[in-house]
Parts: structure tokens; sequence; C-alpha cells
């Protein structure tokens, strides 16, 4: 038997490399002296006796050990899609209720965005989340800078434009304006975003502005009045075309639905969004009607107009919500379709019951370091590698926690691949 132990070095756990090696010799001159289960040994380990039935079933347990198995038909489930959705805010929470600008923006960029973080600049853990920014068709709001039509304003109108619209599309057109020159944009970060902003899952709170300088980074002065914007997707289905979908921004709640003025057929308009692409278009009319935005549409100046949206949106943060008794929160989540292969690995109880762990045996000889392993080996399994045809590892798959593996013993252990 001496042989048939060596041997067993050479024989791998589920997780090694495959090989052909599957049977064993055994010679019962060379059997060293070890306990064995169901018989009796004095104290001095006295060498056991073996009959022949002994013998034909230990070689007949060996025969069967496998170092991997090859995946049939049935062992394969492919194609499986699940819509997966999360907090989309870089802390993996729903709801962002810190908005900080960043103080690493230039002078340059701030006159086209903002960037908003969820922390103080510098502070562990503070990442972007979105950034907010105005556009306007004719170029108001923001100075060219001596240059005839270069505006920060129009070219974030015109980047929009670009992105969202049909090729004959020159305007954003709102249910609330109609034709609109006056826009203001939400852009979610796109590794936050992951797919798509999972519609009928987030709320824009927007406090009302009481105050503000002509130029939005100065004085802008918030009051306690909080206006919640959500999609109309539970009343409408999206428009689609070459920007994706398209759904209409209106007053509500995610507790309540949409609000309405007067009849279910007539929500309050605030503007778009394209979930597929991450982006709330608001309508800078709508804004500056319900909220008095006092939105700077005059010719080439510096109205920085962004800046008036961000301290909406992080001032509604300081008012509590009379429905939940919490403060309001910018809520979102993202979406995901994720593609998983799963793969079934059927352990049967004679296959997989020796490691070439060094720690499995022991001396020169390949003793069992445990003697009662002795037609009993007992290992645990903690993972399964995935090899293709040319027995190149292509995945491991790590176990929770390690399974007992012995002749008692089957497993079954769904491996999932997910794209």
């Amino acid at each position: 038997m001496i042989n048939k132990i060596k041997n067993l070095r050479n024989q791998s756990s589920v997780s090694q490399t495959p090989s052909q090696q599957n049977a064993f010799s055994f010679d019962p001159s060379t059997q060293p002296r070890a306990s064995v289960v169901g018989r009796t040994r004095d104290d001095q380990q006295a060498t056991p006796t073996y009959t022949t039935d002994d013998i034909a079933e230990y070689n007949a347990q060996l025969a069967n050990g496998r170092t991997f198995t090859k995946f049939d038909m049935a062992d394969k489930v492919s194609n499986q899609v699940q819509v997966v959705t999360g907090g989309i805010w870089s802390t993996g929470v729903a709801s962002l209720i810190t908005h900080f600008s960043s103080s690493t923006q230039t002078t340059t960029q701030k006159r086209y965005y903002v960037d908003v973080l969820n922390a103080l600049p510098g502070l562990t853990g503070s990442i972007t989340n979105y950034a907010i920014s105005y556009g306007n068709a004719n170029g108001s709001g923001s100075s060219a800078q001596g240059q005839l039509n270069d505006s920060a304003a129009k070219a974030i109108y015109s980047q929009f434009r670009q992105l969202l619209l049909g090729p004959s599309d020159s305007r954003f057109t709102t249910k609330a304006s109609g034709s609109t020159d006056s826009i203001y944009a939400v852009s979610f970060k796109r590794s936050q975003l992951k797919e798509r902003l999972d519609i009928g899952n987030f709320e824009l709170p927007l406090a009302n502005i009481t105050s503000r300088a002509t130029n939005a980074t100065g004085s802008v002065a918030v009051g306690s009045t909080v206006f919640t914007v959500i999609d109309d997707s539970s009343i409408s289905s999206a428009a689609t075309g070459d920007f994706g979908r398209v759904y209409n921004l209106v007053s509500g709640s995610l507790l309540g639905g949409v609000h309405t003025s007067g009849s279910a057929a007539s929500p309050i308009y605030y503007g778009l969004v394209y979930p597929d692409y991450g982006v709330m278009i608001l309508d800078g009319n709508v804004l500056d009607q319900k909220l008095a935005f006092t939105t700077n549409t005059t010719s080439n100046s510096e109205g920085n107009n962004h800046f008036a949206l961000f301290r909406s949106i992080s001032g509604s943060s300081l008012v509590t919500n009379p429905v939940t008794s919490d403060k309001y929160g910018f809520v979102a989540r993202n979406s995901e379709k994720v593609t998983s292969t799963h793969y079934f690995v059927r352990v049967k109880n004679s296959e997989y019951n020796f490691s070439n762990n060094p720690s499995f045996v022991t001396g020169s000889t390949g003793t069992f370091a445990q003697p009662s392993f002795v037609q009993d080996p007992k290992v645990y399994i903690t993972s399964i590698g995935l090899y293709n045809d040319r027995q190149e590892l292509l995945a491991i798959a790590k176990l929770s926690k390690p399974v007992l593996k012995t002749y008692q013993r089957e497993a079954l252990i769904r491996v999932k691949l997910d794209f």
C-alpha cells in the first residue's frame, strides 16, 4: 500500500489542474502501520491484517477517484438575465443629503459645470457623484469671453442637444413651455450610474430661491419650501428614438406618486429625463416660475446659473420633510442587466476524497497524517476551478465556507458567472 499512498500526493483536489491519474496500485506486503476504521489494533501500532475483500474494496474506491469532471449539457444553464438595482451614490446609499462643490475645479471649468461631491473635498471618501450645468441655445447667461458665439451656456446647450436630440431637432421641447432655449442639466457620474438610471426610483428635491446675485457664484439664498420632482413612468410610457428612452419630469414624490393640479391628467411638468444616459434636463422657464430662480438670460453676462441649481438642491437638505420627518435628500438608484451562466458541479461520494496538500500525509513514505484516513479519508472543498478544453484555468469560485467531503458525503455546488 506504500505505492498507493505515495500516489496520493499526486492526486489533485477539486480545484487543481486536471490529470489522468485516477487509479493506484496496492502492495499489501509494504503496508505501513496505520489504524483502519472498523478494526482494532494494539497500542504499539501493530501491522493490521487485511483480507482479500479489504484490498479489493480499497482499490475499487481509489479507482473511482477523479481530479476533474467534464461538464455535460445538463450541468450548464446559460443566458440567465437579471435586472440588478442599487444606490447610485458613492457611499452605496440611495439618498444623498450632503452636497459640496469641488474646490479643485478651475475657474474656466466652473463656467461650464460644477461637480458635486458627497463630502468636503480632500476628505477620505469624498467623490464626485453628479454634475450640474446650464445651457442656453442663444448663449445668454454667460460671457462670450470676447469671442463671437463662444459662451459656456451655448456650448452646454449644443452638447446636450447633440447627445439627446434627433438630427432635425434644434431645441429641447417640454410639456411645460414647449420649445425652450434655457435648460439646466443634472448628469450622474458614469461609474455610479452603471448602465442606466432606475426609472421610478429617483426623487430630486428643489428648494425655492428667495434671492440671488446676478452671478450665482455670489450670494444665493434659499427658502424653506421644497418641491420634489420624479419621472412620470407610473402614468405614461416612455418616448423612444435615437436618444433611447425619455420620460417627463413632473412634480411628485416616491411615497405619494405624481402630484397633480386639479386632475390626474394635468401634472406639473419640469422637464425631461433620459435614463439610458443618466441625464435630467430641467426647463429653465419652469424653475423661474415655480421656484423663483431668476435665471440670468442677459447676453454676454456671466450668470453661472448652474450654481443657483446647486444651492437649490443642497439647500433642500436643510429642510425637514413633514411626511418622513427626515431631511430632504436627493434619492436615486442605478440599474443594470446582468447575464449569468450557472455551472452545477456534482461531486459524488467516491470522488475528490484526497488532497495533494502537504499536510495530508507525513513522513518519507507518504503515510496519512491522520491514521483514521485509511479507507476513510476526509477533505474540505474550499474552491472550484473552471478549465477550458486545453486545461487552462479560467476562473476560480470560492466557497463561503469549506464543505466536508468523504465517501459518505456528496455535494452539489452551483457556480455563477456574471457578465
